[in-house]
């Protein structure tokens, strides 16, 4: 799967630099958890909507973050992102639900 597969769940598109295979899938809210244990080419799903959530991507070159549950992103967080190369996406559900989604969409991928 490619983050411009991400459509295809009803995930919306905040910023995409380029398209990336996602490997995998984390859900973390807490940076520093994240930065020791987020892969490579996963998915990450968070509430954290702020500009520190994009240099936790950076640092760990996640294929994009989905803010769930509404979480917008500020103009800052937008534009480090296009800076950093960071794709964004949105969805109004839940974070459990999102990753469900995915999940089970890779799934049936298969």
């Amino acid at each position: 799967m490619n983050t411009s597969d991400l459509y295809e769940l009803g995930f919306s598109e905040i910023s995409h630099s380029r398209d990336r295979e996602i490997t995998g899938g984390f859900c973390g809210d807490l940076l520093s958890w994240v930065m020791g244990r987020a892969k490579e080419g996963d998915l990450w799903f968070t509430i954290m909507g702020n500009i520190n959530t994009i240099a936790v991507a950076s640092l760990t070159d996640v294929s994009a973050v989905v803010f769930c549950e509404g979480v917008t992103a500020a103009e800052d967080v937008i534009n480090k992102a296009g800076e950093e190369g960071i794709n964004l996406f949105s969805t109004e559900l839940p974070v459990f639900e999102a990753a469900t989604k995915f999940h089970d969409f890779c799934k049936d991928e298969r």
